[in-house]
């Protein structure tokens, strides 16, 4: 059920250009564990999050053209995309298959929340009038910066992690209703309590994605566009020279330690709600 479900999700993203061929392959098998071990309310989420985000990825793109230049990847998401944004929902999904624990349920939605946000702040925070602020020194850097963050894109995160919050009480109640088996907290107040977990959770794992943008990130310099970018190689093939952070921390792997980031976030903050 889970593959036929994800599969009706993601071949029609594969067909209009959100998903690679090994970012369908990727999503499809995020999203087979997801409702396996986790159920069909983590499983909703998931689809939640690949909705939105497909959408606001199409979004005015001959507007964010330019700037995505710079990214290291566009909307149309890979495989390493996909497992750095589900990749750890599927292993939480497992977690709570083997122990049942309902803070897991809650890291899950934090994870969730911080790729939901991180992803709605860069796709409106490149469209905002302003220039964006790098997040360690607050000068001023051109749109696209990693690390760099606006008034527009940080309100665009915490409403994505809103959105994601509100997602899961509304399909946990659901769930309540039909009296199904829980997938997740059982307490109407600890299922509250996760609107809260995932504002907090989603705002602070994508403001740890911008951190890690600031700092530790690979940046390169594009001697063909005279600019720094994210990408190691141009699209004709000219390789482009490492200026700062670490060679091997490219975008993928900060999304990943940002979601698990938010993920605990949203875990600390669900038990200090829910247990209070």
């Amino acid at each position: 059920m889970g593959l036929l479900l994800s599969a009706a999700v993601t071949v029609p993203g594969h067909l209009k250009g959100s998903l690679t061929r090994s970012g369908l392959a990727g999503a499809l098998v995020t999203g087979t564990m997801i409702y396996a071990f986790g159920g069909a309310v983590w499983w909703g989420l998931l689809v939640v999050f690949f909705v939105l985000s497909s959408a606001l990825s199409h979004y005015r793109c001959a507007d964010k053209e330019q700037v995505a230049r710079d990214f290291e990847k566009g909307g149309t998401r890979d495989l390493g995309q996909v497992l750095a944004n589900g990749g750890l929902g599927a292993l939480l999904a497992l977690a709570w298959f083997v122990t049942g624990h309902p803070a897991l349920f809650a890291a899950f939605v934090g994870a969730m929340a911080t790729v939901t946000a991180d992803t709605w702040a860069t796709e409106l925070g490149v469209l905002s009038p302003r220039p964006p602020r790098l997040v360690t020194t607050w000068r001023p850097v051109p749109p696209g910066t990693s690390g760099g963050i606006t008034v527009a894109g940080t309100l665009a995160s915490a409403a994505g992690g809103l959105v994601i919050g509100g997602a899961a009480v509304l399909l946990l109640l659901a769930v309540r209703m039909v009296g199904e088996g829980p997938a997740g907290p059982g307490g109407l107040r600890e299922q509250l309590s996760l609107l809260l977990a995932a504002g907090v959770g989603g705002l602070a794992g994508s403001l740890f994605d911008s951190l890690l943008g600031a700092t530790v990130q690979a940046i390169h310099y594009s001697e063909v566009r005279e600019k720094e970018t994210e990408r190691a190689v141009e699209a004709d093939g000219t390789p482009n020279r490492r200026v700062r952070g670490l060679p091997w921390m490219n975008n993928d792997r900060v999304n990943f330690l940002a979601s698990a980031a938010g993920a605990l976030a949203a875990a600390v903050v669900w038990h200090l709600a829910a247990r209070r």
